[in-house]
């Protein structure tokens, strides 16, 4: 599929994703939604991508929320069908089996912070912004606002961000524990393909078993979270790097991984 609102390389295991839409500071559109939607499930099935960064093309916006000209035109029952299918589109990013990293390069509102949610952590430029101004136009966050940034920076701090809609900065965003890591704009994609790089050359399948067990025992009581963390810590041994990764330590060298999550 050839992609006209979003960009996509491939380099060392790492893929990037850049939202491309700068006129309307990558605002959200239906065929942006659909390049992605396709982006990702292409990602899911390539082996070759051991992680993934999103960005947004310039240096104003990450994602500045959904096309406002869209919305307008949407009844009860079209913005129901449009929100699920976003939602559906934004939950492939938790779902990947990947780590996916968020690159906040100028405004991330509305649906461009729940993007960033999604992901597994986020980085950002000290030039970003971050919220959810959906108040402001006599609506809520459809694509997790309500329900994701609570779990992240605690109900009282989210209701605040949610009923003003009012705008955070990076160094805020970051005391808030919204982001992990604040740098000059020059350096973000720098500190991120670092990160990145770091990542990529650990094992798929613990990478991957570390994300389910985060994210699947996030939900339940610790009990079963504790179960779900054996049972992965398990299936960990079904993969050559569990052997290459403990041989390696014991013979002194640095591990070379090659599993996949076939074998």
């Amino acid at each position: 599929m050839a992609y006209s609102n979003i960009g996509f390389e491939l380099q060392e295991g790492i893929g990037t994703i850049t939202f491309s839409r700068p006129k309307a500071l990558n605002a959200l559109n239906r065929e942006l939604l659909q390049e992605f939607d396709h982006a990702l499930a292409d990602i899911a099935r390539n082996d070759q991508v051991s992680v993934l960064v999103l960005t947004g093309e310039g240096e104003k916006s990450f994602v500045a929320g959904a096309d406002i000209n869209e919305l307008a035109s949407l009844d009860p029952l079209k913005a129901k069908t449009f929100v699920l299918w976003g939602l559906t589109v934004i939950n492939r990013i938790s779902e990947l089996p990947i780590p996916v990293i968020a690159a906040v390069n100028g405004f991330a509102l509305g649906g461009g912070l729940e993007i960033a949610m999604a992901c597994d952590f986020i980085y950002a430029s000290e030039n970003a912004s971050f919220g959810q101004p959906e108040i402001k136009l006599g609506l809520i966050p459809g694509y997790g606002g309500t329900q994701r940034l609570p779990r992240l920076i605690g109900i009282n701090q989210a209701k605040e961000l949610l009923y003003t809609g009012n705008l955070i900065s990076a160094a805020q965003a970051h005391q808030l524990g919204i982001v992990n890591r604040v740098t000059p704009p020059e350096e973000l994609m720098p500190a991120v393909m670092k990160t990145a790089r770091e990542m990529a050359s650990k094992g798929r399948v613990a990478i991957r078993a570390t994300k389910q067990a985060v994210n699947h025992g996030m939900s339940v009581d610790l009990a079963t979270g504790l179960r779900i963390e054996t049972d992965a810590f398990a299936l960990c041994f079904t993969s050559k790097d569990a052997k290459e990764g403990t041989t390696a330590f014991l013979e002194k060298r640095a591990p070379v991984f090659t599993g996949t999550f076939t074998e």
